[in-house]
């Protein structure tokens, strides 16, 4: 079954119930439908073939949903790119993936030639044929790539296939939200471009009105929890921090929520405390990555006194931890996190090499490094890649490393993530200098070159960095002998 044909089922079942709604906007399921194969079959009468990948660059809302599923129909290969990154971001996206076209506002357009010019969406949408649009797709071809970090170092795109969209709905409804139906709410806060939009489709094909909020304010937030009264809700941590802190929280009564999902980044007990003294016993938590979207594991309401736990494995899901020499280790000892199953990726997209590192024997080394207890629930300890998540999004210490090693007066650069209760983890850099500089200096040169999120929330001097006998910086050690960060904010500090 094509993703197009559980589109169009949802209208056949559901029809002129609302699908999605975003500010004063809603669209039934039979608009959904119609909106979405008008335009697949305006871009392929625009020159584009099944097999062409198309960036698409919008903000929240409707009308990224529907290019999404419009090139889901039309046999394309949707490019998701994020309108907080630079332009530099988009446009290494756009030419690493060999997009043929772009679709994007005026205001978040990127500055690359490309061989096909989409026009205006909403034009292109009234003069699509209304025909329906069902180009087959084979089962392990591109779906969407979804890129894993920045422009430079690791950046790749992750290739999914049709058959992992598919086990990723399968396993939402199975283990996620397995009582959701028509009635029911999903509030969308967090971009749909990234894990929030996984929620769509499952709630979708289940009868359920999908309602996004276009600009996400803990305020605007709360506001509409209690008007659509949801039985769904997905923040990452950072958005979940900053609800809890709203002065009105404590006036607000959502009695059907009974899934407030979370995920994307680490999440600290006390902010998980907090919670669930104001929500209730409804917290979720989904572990996942973009090589295996939102679901590895689960930790379900009534399991939250685990703290620190990622929860068991998802029905459909196999998980394993392993030693260096990929031999399954015991309950209580570590290692890395592999996993097998169909929500896998395809590969990284023209990287074999790296793609054959990761699928090792049919299973996808993470780089997580974990420990099941003895009840089959996941730690998750460290991160072999040495990953910053920030607010739910990806940040490669490498991209930051090298964005300060461009300063003339910097020798050396190290980056590390800290906890910290509102966004998870945030950037500290630890630098070595040629030459007198001021720690606001060094942000500020980061401020003008990197996307909000990865820019270093502090600055530390040293005369010297921790390094093996190799000569390569030990960013662990690195870690080690830096304070907490606390309150989030553009931060400077010069030790010597």
């Amino acid at each position: 079954m094509e993703i197009g044909d559980l589109i169009r089922r949802a209208a056949a079942r559901y029809g002129a119930s609302p699908a999605i709604t975003c500010g004063t906007r809603t669209m039934s399921f039979v608009e959904f439908d119609e909106a979405t194969d008008r335009l697949g079959n305006a871009m392929l009468a625009r020159g584009l073939r099944p097999g062409d990948r198309v960036a698409v660059l919008l903000p929240n809302g409707i009308d990224g949903l529907v290019a999404y599923y419009a090139l889901a129909k039309s046999g394309l290969v949707r490019v998701s790119m994020n309108v907080r990154d630079t332009a530099e971001d988009h446009e290494f996206r756009i030419r690493d993936s060999g997009s043929r076209a772009l679709i994007s506002d005026r205001s978040t357009s990127a500055a690359v030639e490309l061989n096909i010019d989409l026009g205006d969406l909403e034009q292109m949408i009234a003069d699509g044929s209304a025909t329906p649009c069902d180009v087959p797709r084979d089962a392990e071809a591109p779906y969407r790539l979804g890129y894993t970090g920045g422009t430079t170092g690791p950046a790749k795109a992750v290739v999914l296939s049709s058959r992992s969209e598919h086990s990723e709905i399968t396993n939402y409804l199975l283990d996620l939200v397995p009582d959701i139906g028509q009635g029911d709410v999903m509030l969308h806060a967090a971009p749909v471009t990234h894990a929030s939009g996984s929620f769509f489709l499952p709630h979708l094909v289940r009868g359920a009105h999908n309602v996004v909020i276009p600009s996400f304010t803990p305020g605007a937030y709360l506001e509409e929890l209690e008007r659509r009264e949801p039985a769904t809700t997905f923040l990452v941590p950072t958005m979940l921090a900053m609800v809890l802190d709203d002065p009105s929280i404590g006036d607000v009564r959502i009695p059907q929520l009974r899934n407030l999902c979370y995920g994307a980044s680490p999440i600290a007990p006390s902010l998980v405390d907090r919670a669930q003294g104001v929500f209730g016993k409804v917290l979720t938590q989904t572990y996942g990555q973009s090589e295996a979207p939102m679901t590895i594991t689960l930790l379900k309401p009534g399991e939250h006194d685990r703290v620190g736990s990622a929860g068991r494995p998802y029905s459909m899901v196999e998980v394993r931890v392993v030693d260096e020499h990929d031999r399954e280790v015991p309950a209580g000892v570590s290692g890395e996190v592999v996993v097998r199953g169909q929500i896998l990726m395809s590969g990284y997209w023209q990287r074999p090499e790296e793609t054959a590192h990761t699928l090792r024997n049919g299973w996808l080394h993470t780089g997580d490094v974990g420990q099941f207890d003895a009840d089959g629930f996941l730690y998750l300890l460290d991160r072999k890649n040495d990953v910053i998540i920030s607010g739910g999004f990806n940040v490669y210490p490498r991209e930051v490393e090298d964005c300060l090693l461009g300063h003339p007066a910097v020798r050396e650069a190290a980056v590390v993530g800290v906890p910290d209760e509102r966004w998870g983890e945030v950037v500290q850099a630890v630098v070595s200098t040629r030459e007198p500089v001021e720690a606001e200096e060094l942000m500020g040169w980061a401020r003008d070159r990197l996307a909000g999120y990865k820019r270093p929330r502090a600055v530390i001097f040293r005369d010297d960095l921790p390094k093996s006998s190799a000569g390569k910086i030990l960013r662990r050690a690195v870690r080690e002998q830096l304070p907490a960060a606390g309150d989030g904010g553009d931060r400077a500090e010069k030790k010597g």
